[in-house]
Formats: C-alpha cells, structure tokens, sequence
C-alpha cells in the first residue's frame, strides 16, 4: 500500500558529497561530508516536489544490492542512510536483499549487521533461514525467492499431510503466511543494473520497478529522490 505525500514529516537533507583524488564528485549518502550549496539546493527541490504533490509514496520500499556492494568502505553507513530517508518519506516497512554468490561471506555480512544502527527494528535472514522476518526492517541475505517459495510449499503439504488444511482451501493469502518476508513492496529499487535477482518472486509480482545504473558505493539521497518522484508519476495497475 501507498500513503499521501502530504503525511510525511519535513525532509533535512543529509550531508552527501565530497570529491575523490581523481577529480569526480563523490556523492555517497554519508553523515560526515560537507554540503556544496548546489548539491544541497537540488535535494531540496527534490524534497519539496515530493512532499507538495498529491501522488502517494511508498509504505514499503525494497532495496536489491549485491555482496560486492557491502565489501566496499562506507556500505553499510550508506544504508543507514537509507533506512532514514526511507522512514522520513514515509515507509513503514524495508526490505533489503542481498545477492550472494559466495555464501563464504555471509558471516561477515551478518557480523556487520548486527553493529548497523536503524530507526527500526530489524530481522536478518540467510539462506537457510525459514522463520518469518516481521520486523519493520528485513534484511535477506542469499535466501532466494525461489527457495522462500519452496519453503512456503513444503510448509502448506505438510499441513495439508497433517490434515491441518484442506487443498480446496488453499489460497493466496495461505501462501503468503508461510513466506519468510510476507509483505510485498510497492517499490522495488535495484541498484547497478536493469536486471533484477532471485528476489521475493511472489511478493513483488505488481510491485513498481526502479532500476539505477548508479553503483551502490555512489548511491546518494538524490538517487533516493529520484525513485520516488519517479514512483509518483506512475498509474499502479497491479497486474491489470
């Protein structure tokens, strides 16, 4: 679901830029950078096109990056950034998913996490985890959609073994209770390139698509802005 743009508290743009040996503008979400005036005054406007409008923003947000994204310095502090632009723009549920090739790195990913600040409580998930993720904030890591699928399969044949359901009775909402991230989002944001992952295949059926070719280690407030003035302008059908 989706909520006014009017509803939303006041935006205070994040500090966002700085400038790296080679003369690029770095402009990553991170708390200790100064502000350029310029840089400042378009999220500004930003912030204001989409808190004057009348289009509605999203409740819930996803957000799919890769391992490679938080192997880099200043990742995780960029999604912190995020989480606090999602909640100030009026999102009541996040959904992170990160890509894993190698699930030699999920400790780490894990370690890290459990040191990440968030304005939300937060429910982490890896590929072997099957325990529904509640929490305001849920984060997946390697755990396929199509495996969280099976998963909710398995979990209904055998209450339907056990005699706890009948198959005539099965329906959306049944699957939707045994999957591990149940919520889906109204936005979907992939980062890096126009292709998505194995990700929540069920939930994000009539979800609104963004796809930036900004890399996670570049990804600035504006890039933020821009997925939700673009989620504005756009007529939700939900398949129809």
């Amino acid at each position: 679901m989706s909520r006014p743009a009017g509803s939303v508290e006041r935006h205070l743009p994040f500090p966002n830029s700085a400038t790296v040996s080679d003369g690029r503008r770095d402009d990553r979400i991170r708390p200790t950078d100064a502000v350029r005036p310029d840089v400042a005054i378009y999220d500004r406007y930003l912030a204001a096109r989409l808190q004057l409008s009348d289009a509605a923003l999203p409740e819930t947000v996803a957000l799919v990056i890769t391992e490679q994204d938080l192997l880099v310095d200043g990742a995780y502090e960029t999604l912190e950034r995020f989480f606090d632009l999602a909640v100030r723009f009026g999102a009541d549920r996040i959904v992170v998913y990160v890509s894993v090739l190698d699930e030699g790195v999920v400790p780490t990913i894990e370690n890290e996490l459990e040191t990440l600040r968030a304005p939300r409580e937060v429910a982490v998930r890896g590929p072997g985890d099957d325990e529904p993720a509640d929490a305001p904030i849920g984060i997946s890591i390697g755990l396929g959609g199509k495996h969280e699928f099976a998963i909710a399969v398995r979990s209904i044949a055998e209450s339907v073994d056990d005699g706890e359901i009948d198959p005539d009775d099965i329906d959306e909402s049944v699957v939707e209770e045994q999957l591990v991230f149940p919520t889906a989002p109204d936005l979907v944001i992939k980062t890096g390139a126009e292709r998505l992952s194995d990700f929540m295949i069920w939930q994000s059926v009539y979800s609104e698509l963004y796809f930036t070719d900004v890399n996670w280690q570049n990804f600035a407030e504006r890039d933020y802005l821009r997925a939700l003035r673009d989620y504005q302008d756009r007529q939700r059908r939900f398949g129809r």
